[in-house]
């Protein structure tokens, strides 16, 4: 792996670029073609988007990495709620994938979270890949997943990052609204997507949808 790298905050004149490599890192990922540059896009003007914690990494000068965070919430079962962050899309370029950038970046911007008072993450992914930065099935820890509440659901995760956070605490979890914006507005997604270059939707095995 070339350690020629830095992490810094994404500026507005990298916004072309981030969206581009979030489009090619999730395409035909997840569902044939995909949404996660839109959510990128839309989430800027989103009072509880966190710019701090919208980072880009370049390689050589080069942006071949990105991840942005966001403010959200756990619903409490006593009716209260705690704040927490959530993060997503985290983008590795294709090219760049499977060489470490994507836990490097992780690993750095979970440190900044920290820093600026989240005392845990909650996400949705693999955890092969997440548990390398020591997160763990978000059951284990009280919070259950909303959308999915009779099980243990072991793609939701999380990651205290404040000893004892969760400690006590039993509640669920819904994901930001944010993420589904393609979802609620398809017309406006589809015409914001047709501006970037064309690129085949295919169906393939593994998706999700």
């Amino acid at each position: 792996m070339n350690s020629n790298y830095i992490i810094r905050p994404e500026t507005e004149k990298d916004y072309e670029t981030v969206e581009n490599l979030t489009r090619d890192s999730f395409w035909n990922v997840y569902t044939p073609g995909c949404t996660e540059h839109y959510v990128l896009n839309q989430f800027r003007t989103n009072p509880d988007f966190i710019p701090e914690l919208s980072l880009v990494l370049e390689l050589d000068g080069k942006i071949i990495g990105h991840v942005m965070y966001c403010w959200s919430k756990i619903n409490v079962d006593d009716g209260s709620q705690i704040k927490m962050m959530t993060f997503g899309p985290i983008s590795i370029h294709p090219d760049f994938k499977r060489k470490g950038y994507g836990k490097i970046l992780l690993d750095y911007s979970m440190e900044k979270a920290k820093q600026m008072g989240a005392g845990c993450l909650l996400i949705c992914g693999n955890s092969d890949f997440y548990g390398k930065s020591g997160f763990v099935v978000a059951s284990s820890k009280g919070i259950r997943y909303a959308d999915d509440p009779k099980s243990d659901a072991p793609y939701f995760l999380c990651k205290e990052l404040e000893e004892g956070f969760l400690n006590g605490i039993s509640g669920s979890y819904k994901d930001h609204e944010g993420y589904f914006v393609a979802m609620k507005n398809p017309e406006a997604f589809a015409e914001y997507d047709s501006k970037f270059p064309f690129k085949e939707k295919l169906k393939l095995p593994g998706q999700l949808f």
